[in-house]
């Protein structure tokens, strides 16, 4: 598989140079200074595309061209921002830029809790702590009808905690959740953004009414809008599960689990339209065995992200050493070098280690944490190869 690596533009702390000598090979990118919804004009692609290239590295995947939350819930201009899309996709094309990730999340791209959970060797990794969440549904958004949604064991939880957080405490909730994890990646919500709570309840009205199904029905109208221009210009879409992979503040997801995968693929029966697979998505859901599913859907992946999670009894998650964990990455290694190996992958969420630690990088995408994870990914495809080699 090709070596990639997740990259946040000319300003991000990790060098281009610093990349390429630790032996990434492609660069997972995208033109994050342009607005959601706004087209991303040829010039403004080529000139990044040549900046890359010009550290001897390549563009090898976008990631991400952001759905506007409108084509998500149906709104009056998503025609228009379809359009948009289409144009976008249509200049990455004409560039040589022909992977693009994203997903169809509604509102909340991604969630955890606590972004520097505390291992004993004093790293800090990525956590999901489920009665956390339900605290911040219930007693910081105030979301009519939250508490339907948990059991009485985890309501209790929430109780205790309303009665142990502290404004600080709140403060740094409302950050982990809708602030520092979603600004870096959707746009929706931005550091620096007044009310951010008032701003995320306005995102959360805009879905009333859109359950499962009509959610599916919106994401299969986008795709057989863009399919045309995909296989135009041999563009590849490749979807990003959900993460985590079930439902969240009362809203339908609909990439978490192998029924889901199967209908998305069905329901536009396409070579362009495909998977990202993210193990660490996917191990979050303890209905997907994913090394199964690498070997089910192997064909139709255009893009990996390989980290792992452990799962706990009571649905909190954790970020899992990169060789530990429910992805079994060993295993869906071995089934991606045998029946995919030009895949582009990169490492996930890497921990955040003591010379990490007031870099400023975006939460999970530490540099020497996410090193530590591409060295043991590359020693375990090193491995790999040299078993088929022998074979």
């Amino acid at each position: 598989m090709e070596k990639t690596w997740r990259w946040f533009g000319k300003k991000d702390k990790i060098q281009l140079n610093m990349l390429r000598q630790i032996g990434v090979e492609g660069i997972v990118s995208a033109l994050h200074d342009i607005p959601n919804g706004e087209v991303w004009t040829l010039d403004a692609i080529n000139d990044y595309k040549n900046y890359i290239e010009s550290f001897g590295l390549r563009w090898s995947v976008v990631e991400s061209l952001a759905v506007s939350e409108a084509i998500k819930y149906g709104g009056e201009n998503r025609d228009q921002l379809i359009e948009n899309y289409i144009q976008s996709i249509e200049n990455l094309g004409k560039s040589g830029v022909t992977t693009v990730c994203y997903n169809f999340m509604p509102v909340l791209d991604w969630a955890r809790t606590d972004l520097f959970y505390q291992w004993e060797d004093g790293s800090s990794s990525l956590y999901f702590d489920k009665a956390k969440f339900a605290y911040f549904e219930i007693h910081i958004l105030q979301r009519k009808g939250a508490e339907n949604d948990y059991n009485s064991e985890i309501l209790q939880k929430v109780e205790q905690l309303k009665n142990t957080l502290t404004e600080e405490d709140n403060n740094d909730l409302i950050d982990s959740i809708i602030v520092k994890t979603q600004g870096f990646v959707n746009g929706n919500i931005k550091e620096g953004d007044k009310n951010p709570v008032q701003l995320f309840k306005n995102l959360l009205a805009l879905y009333d009414g859109i359950d499962k199904n009509q959610l599916r029905q919106n994401m299969k109208y986008f795709l057989e809008k863009i399919m045309p221009v995909c296989g135009k210009w041999n563009i590849q879409m490749c979807v990003h599960p959900d993460d985590p992979p079930f439902s969240l503040l009362g809203l339908p997801r609909i990439v978490t689990n192998e029924e889901d995968i199967d209908w998305l693929l069905n329901a536009v029966d396409n070579p362009h339209n495909g998977l990202t697979f993210c193990t660490g998505s996917l191990s979050a859901g303890l209905q997907n065995d994913v090394p199964k599913l690498a070997q089910k859907y192997a064909h139709r992946i255009k893009f990996v992200h390989l980290r792992s999670t452990n799962v706990f009894e009571n649905g909190d998650f954790i970020e899992a050493h990169h060789l530990g964990g429910r992805g079994k990455l060993i295993e869906v290694i071995k089934i991606f070098e045998k029946e995919n190996p030009d895949l582009p992958m990169r490492v996930d969420h890497g921990r955040l280690l003591t010379d990490d630690i007031d870099k400023g990088y975006n939460p999970g995408y530490s540099f020497l944490g996410r090193m530590l994870a591409l060295g043991q990914i590359e020693g375990v495809m090193a491995a790999v190869q040299n078993e088929m080699s022998k074979q």
